[in-house]
C-alpha cells in the first residue's frame, strides 16, 4: 500500500510527558506529516518531531501571556481545534486527552482518534477535585468540564477508529463514550532503558514520577514505613511537602535524576512501585526493560503490564488502609529471585517504540482499506 498522506494532531506542546512521547513516535512512523496543536513552547516540543509544528491563532495570545501558562487560554481551544486547516490529506491521527477530537469537525478525512484517555477532570467529579486547588478552581473546572464531556461526545461520531493506550481506557471509552476501542500500548524506549545483569540487587525498593495527588506516592511511602523497608523517590511536584511528612527516616527523597541514574537505580532497586491508577504507566514498563520487578495496585493500565508471577506482583485494591497494608506485605516478603530479570526484559520488549509503530500503522491502513 503506497504511503498515506497524514495530518497528526495533538493537545499542545506545553511539557514534554508521555503523550508528546506518543506523538513523537507517530512522527517518526509517519515522517512527513505535518504535527499541529493549537499552542507550544519551545521547551515542550519532543526533539523527535519530523518538522515543526503547525500552531493556530491561540498561539499569539498564549505569546502575549509569556508562555508561562496556558490555563487561561483553555476555554479557546475547542474553537482552536475546530478551525485547523486539515485539508488534502489522506486521514488524520488525533493524540486526544482533552479537546483534540475536535479536529475532527476541520476535516472530511478519516479520523483516528488514539485516546490517552477521555478529559478524567471533566468525567470523574474525585478527579477534578484533587485538580482544583479551591473553591474558585473548582467553579472554573466544574464549568470547563461541562464543555470538554459535550466537545467529546459530540466528536465521537465522527471518529472512523478509536484507539485506547489500555484496557482500562477503553472501559473509560465504552462507559463515557459509548464507543468500542482497540489497544494499541504506548511506546516504551526499550533502547534507552537496559538491563545489566552483572548488577546485583539491593536492599531497597524505588518510587518514581511526579509528586502529585493522583500519583498516589503517598500509599508507597506509608507502606515504606509501616514494612520498615527503605525506598528510595524520584522526582518533585507540588504534593512533594506533604509526601515527606509522611515518610520513615529511610525513605530517601532524590528529586529529579538524570537518565543514567534513573537507570542505575532501575537496576540495583529490589521492585519499583507502583501506588496509584495509572490509565497505563510508562514508569514500570522502563523499569522492566531493565529487567526489575514491579509491585503494582491492581488496577488501571498495571493490569495490562504486571503478570504476576512474571514481571511483578499485584496488590488487592481497597480503601487506603488495606492498600497501604498490602503494599506493605509484598514488600515485606518480595524476594527478587522469584523473578527472571531476562524474561522481564523479554515482556517489555512487547511495548516498544517498534511495535508501536507496527500497530499504528496497521490500524491507519485498516481504516482507509476499508473506505
Amino acid at each position: 500500500m503506497k504511503e498515506p498522506k497524514l495530518a497528526i494532531v495533538h493537545e499542545r506542546f506545553t511539557e514534554i510527558a508521555g503523550s508528546e512521547h506518543v506523538v513523537e513516535q507517530l512522527s517518526l512512523t509517519w515522517p512527513h506529516a505535518a504535527v499541529h496543536v493549537p499552542l507550544a513552547r519551545p521547551a515542550g516540543i519532543p526533539a523527535g518531531l519530523s518538522s515543526p509544528p503547525v500552531t493556530t491563532w491561540v498561539d499569539g495570545a498564549y505569546r502575549m501571556l509569556g508562555r508561562s501558562s496556558y490555563a487561561p487560554l483553555m476555554p479557546l481551544l475547542p474553537s482552536a481545534f475546530r478551525g485547523m486547516k486539515l485539508e488534502e490529506v489522506d486521514a488524520v491521527v488525533v493524540s486526544h486527552h482533552a479537546f483534540a477530537t475536535q479536529a475532527a469537525f476541520a476535516t472530511d478525512a478519516p479520523v483516528i482518534a488514539y485516546v490517552h484517555s477521555p478529559a478524567r477532570w471533566a468525567w470523574d467529579p474525585a478527579f477534578r477535585a484533587q485538580e482544583s486547588g479551591g473553591a474558585a478552581g473548582a467553579a472554573v473546572l466544574a464549568a470547563l468540564a461541562h464543555v470538554a464531556r459535550r466537545g467529546e461526545l459530540k466528536a465521537v461520531s465522527r471518529l472512523d477508529q478509536v484507539v485506547a493506550n489500555s484496557t482500562e481506557v477503553a472501559d473509560r471509552i465504552q462507559r463515557w463514550w459509548g464507543r468500542e476501542a482497540v489497544v494499541v500500548h504506548p511506546p516504551v524506549d526499550t533502547h534507552e532503558f537496559t538491563p545489566d545483569f552483572s548488577i546485583e540487587r539491593e536492599d531497597f525498593f524505588l518510587l518514581a514520577g511526579r509528586m502529585v495527588p493522583y500519583k498516589r506516592p503517598d500509599l508507597a511511602i506509608r507502606a515504606a514505613r509501616q514494612s520498615g523497608k527503605k525506598l528510595i523517590v524520584v522526582g518533585d511536584g507540588r504534593w512533594m511537602d506533604v509526601c515527606k511528612q509522611l515518610a520513615a527516616e529511610d525513605t530517601i527523597f532524590v528529586g529529579r535524576v538524570p537518565h543514567d541514574q534513573l537507570m542505575d537505580l532501575y537496576r540495583r532497586a529490589r521492585a519499583l512501585l507502583m501506588p496509584g491508577v495509572e490509565d497505563f504507566g510508562i514508569v514500570p514498563v522502563e523499569a522492566m526493560a531493565t529487567g526489575t520487578p514491579v509491585i503494582a495496585l491492581g488496577e488501571g493500565g498495571a493490569l495490562d503490564t504486571v503478570i504476576p508471577g512474571k514481571s511483578g506482583v499485584l496488590v488487592s485494591p481497597g480503601d487506603d488502609t488495606k492498600v497501604v497494608s498490602g503494599l506493605a506485605e509484598a514488600m515485606e516478603t518480595f524476594d527478587p529471585n522469584d523473578f527472571d530479570a531476562k524474561v522481564i526484559r523479554a515482556w517489555a520488549e512487547t511495548f516498544s517504540q517498534k511495535v508501536f509503530g507496527e500497530n499504528m500503522t496497521r490500524v491507519v491502513n485498516g481504516v482507509l482499506s476499508s473506505r
